[in-house]
């Protein structure tokens, strides 16, 4: 069993999702009201460790009105247990979850002994979930989240994360806000990036079931066609 994953992004009209800067500031009010709302309805929000590292994020429900216990569980794919111990993301707003890699378990032979001791470290502050793997099993890492009561589950990248997500077929909604803005860039962040799909016959295949304007923003809802 595992959650039901809803992928949720803005990005510019040419597919950026942050400048080469990192820059990530895209949508309105409106829209980062209408994010909230879907964390607020979710049992957990989960991110890549490049996210965490790049923007410092506290994954709550703040922008608009509500309580503690609207947070969901905050989760982070982190091979090398690289999360801040001072990062927000480890703050009592809410629970945490972060997946590292088996490099970070001093029971495999490979161990790598620094990020051993950050994760030990991480689990003073929140719970760590160990990967059998030297890299997350993602498919394994999301029965976990099931079996803690993640019943539904916000991904918010980043695009290494959502390319990785959705080459396990571990998606199942494709929300996402496309802002009125270009910025170009080869070295800015595309919606999904990873390896890729060589074909397009592999491409994953997405269904429209709702569109609408969001102030500024226009939104597109999309269920994965599995």
């Amino acid at each position: 069993m595992k959650p039901y994953v809803i992928l949720n992004s803005a990005m510019t009209l040419d597919g950026k999702i942050a400048t080469k800067t990192g820059s990530s500031k895209i949508s309105g009010k409106e829209d980062l009201e209408r994010v909230h709302e879907i964390r607020k309805e979710t049992d957990g929000i989960m991110v890549g460790i490049g996210t965490v590292l790049a923007d410092d994020p506290r994954l709550t429900v703040h922008k608009i009105p509500g309580k503690k216990s609207d947070n969901p569980i905050r989760v982070v794919v982190d091979n090398k247990a690289r999360t801040p111990l001072n990062f927000r993301i480890l703050n009592d707003d809410a629970e945490t979850i972060i997946a590292v890699s088996n490099i970070c378990d001093e029971n495999n032979p490979n161990c790598d002994s620094e990020a051993v001791l950050r994760a030990k470290d991480l689990s003073k502050k929140c719970d760590v979930f160990y990967s059998s793997s030297n890299s997350i099993d993602l498919p394994e890492f999301m029965e976990y989240l099931y079996s803690k009561g993640i019943k539904t589950l916000m991904l918010e990248g980043g695009s290494t994360l959502n390319f990785s997500m959705i080459k396990e077929n571990l998606i199942d909604e494709v929300r996402v806000c496309i802002a009125p803005m270009i910025v170009g860039g080869n070295e800015a962040k595309t919606f999904f990036d990873g390896p890729g799909f060589d074909f397009m016959e592999d491409a994953v295949q997405l269904e429209l079931k709702k569109s609408y304007s969001c102030g500024k923003d226009f939104v597109m809802e999309y269920k994965v066609i599995k």
